[in-house]
């Protein structure tokens, strides 16, 4: 339920506010009420807070003035836009989920620490795609031992026996999809054949 004080202190504050920016424009009442249609009388009660101010009013008004009609009303400032990701840490290795809510793709950033590991290759139902962003990646595949550098991508079933971890080198940044249901990434677009 919204605070319903809140919404009428901010419904107080129009008037004053659209009082303070025709005043400092040097705008009569007169002018105004030329501009928007809206009678003298209206905008006197409107600036004075005897007049409750409406979407019928406040859009004329806000063209006239040239100003957002959230400047008119005093809406709040968007909240900032940033996204606060919790990195999950084990073992040396940081990861950061991508992906907010639950669903049949989910995608992650990790860094690998730079320490050389002895593979341990595992299995579970699904697919993964990676993308090395930084360092050197080695990833074992079933029966193949594979080096990937930056810019360059592997995608595999996870049911075969996989392990992926930094050369030793130093530490591997990279970005990693990942399906559940065994759904096959898809990173090139197939060209339209053309008629």
């Amino acid at each position: 339920m919204k605070d319903e004080s809140g919404i009428a202190r901010a419904l107080a504050e129009v008037g004053p506010r659209l009082k303070r920016l025709r005043t400092e424009r040097g705008v009569t009442l007169a002018a105004l009420s030329e501009a928007t249609g809206i009678s003298k009388s209206t905008l006197s009660r409107l600036e004075s807070g005897q007049r409750r101010p409406s979407l019928e009013l406040l859009l004329p008004l806000a063209q006239a003035h040239q100003v957002p009609l959230d400047e008119l009303v005093g809406a709040p400032e968007v909240g900032d836009p940033r996204v606060r990701l919790k990195p999950l840490r084990r073992n040396g290795t940081v990861v950061l989920p991508l992906t907010r809510q639950p669903g049949p793709l989910q995608s992650f950033k990790m860094v690998l620490p730079a320490s050389r590991r002895t593979p341990d290759p595992v299995t579970h139902e699904g697919y993964e795609w990676l993308y090395v962003l930084s360092g050197r990646l080695r990833l074992v595949l079933a029966d193949r031992d594979l080096v990937l550098g930056p810019g360059e991508a592997a995608e595999f079933d996870t049911r075969l026996p996989h392990w992926f971890g930094s050369t030793g080198e130093g530490p591997v940044e990279l970005l990693s999809l990942f399906g559940r249901q065994g759904e096959r990434m898809h990173v090139r677009a197939r060209p339209r054949s053309r008629r």
